[in-house]
């Protein structure tokens, strides 16, 4: 088999593969299913150059991850093969337990059970899939590892992870906010007593890193628009399972998809589903959206046309709190435009 591979990224060039196991993985189906997951949900509709996915970001991750761990091993820092390929394993397979449309469904398809539970389940399936090999992976993911900076350099402040997301968030995007000097930044790290630290000429990188973070929430992730669509699409989630409470036949596009609207009330564990949740991505969601677009529930229906359409609820900001007069009027406007009860236009008006 075949130990190194190059993959051309448009952000970073080429990013090298040359472990057997890592290439395994990268192989494997639940982890090509990233591909199918939009990185940044709806924003595509905002920002048409925003369709990048799941696996995009991870694979930039693990590229910045190699290039950190050979900064300090360069240091001086002591890290082991087997510590080094944990690491990148880690952080390759950090993102592995989203659903669909990713942080905008977290919770509304499977209550109670946040992306990174998942992430670890899935990792513990993988594990015993290949013998054991990703205890150390699983060990630095969940921080039961002695050396603290390599979860630190999973998850912390100044993790790879949200430094490809700003990169890439911001190539994709076209939003020049949130380029960082991500390769100074690396060039910077160190380990003091044990943890993820930066040299003090790296401080300003640092508050570049911070700002460029902040401003990418406020333009994009927090985007009106964007959160409009995330909302519509939980909305629509929202009304199939209560027309599904009422008995009312409302079938999804995919087994898996199906099976999470039905059985929304089922106390079974998530673990027990797990290769069902493996099956769902983006598609399943939005070709359900497509065929639900001609439902005979008129509510259900109309937010369908409307996401798929890009006709979306229009949002209204303003820095006090909304008077409740005010927003029984809009919902009164909604019942007599839609022909709707007053409580039904909880799924326009909010």
């Amino acid at each position: 088999m075949t130990t190194r591979k190059i993959i051309n990224d448009p952000v970073y060039g080429f990013i090298t593969i040359d472990h057997p196991l890592i290439l395994q993985i990268i192989s494997h189906p639940i982890y090509q299913r990233l591909r199918n997951i939009h990185q940044m949900a709806f924003a595509h509709l905002v920002y048409p150059g925003a369709v990048h996915s799941r696996l995009h970001h991870s694979l930039g991750a693990y590229h910045l991850m190699c290039s950190a761990l050979n900064e300090l091993k360069s240091k001086g820092t002591e890290i082991t093969a087997e510590e080094e390929l944990g690491a990148k394993i880690a952080i390759l397979l950090h993102d592995i337990g989203h659903g669909p449309f990713s942080h905008a469904l977290e919770n509304e398809l499977i209550k109670g059970t946040p992306h990174e539970a998942i992430s670890i389940l899935i990792m513990n399936v993988l594990n015993e899939e290949f013998n054991g090999q990703l205890q150390t992976a699983i060990d630095i993911f969940t921080n039961n590892y002695p050396k603290l900076f390599l979860h630190q350099l999973v998850s912390g402040q100044l993790d790879v992870d949200r430094m490809d997301y700003l990169i890439r968030d911001s190539f994709f995007t076209g939003v020049a906010e949130g380029v960082i000097g991500y390769d100074r930044i690396l060039k910077m790290l160190v380990v003091h007593d044990g943890n993820l630290m930066v040299e003090e000429k790296g401080i300003y990188s640092i508050e570049k890193f911070l700002v460029s973070r902040r401003l990418m929430y406020w333009q994009v992730y927090l985007h009106k628009t964007v959160l409009s669509a995330e909302m519509m699409l939980v909305k629509i989630i929202r009304r199939a399972k209560e027309l599904i409470a009422k008995g009312i036949s409302t079938i999804a596009v995919s087994e898996a998809l199906n099976f999470f609207l039905q059985n929304q009330d089922s106390n079974t564990p998530i673990e027990e589903h797990l290769d069902t949740f493996c099956q769902l991505d983006d598609h399943d969601v939005m070709a359900t959206i497509k065929n639900w677009c001609r439902h005979p529930d008129k509510i259900l229906a109309t937010l369908c046309r409307s996401l798929a359409d890009r006709k979306l609820l229009k949002v209204k900001l303003q820095a006090e709190a909304f008077d409740p007069a005010w927003v029984n009027e809009k919902k009164k406007e909604a019942a007599e435009a839609l022909n709707i009860s007053f409580e039904e236009t909880d799924y326009f008006v909010f």
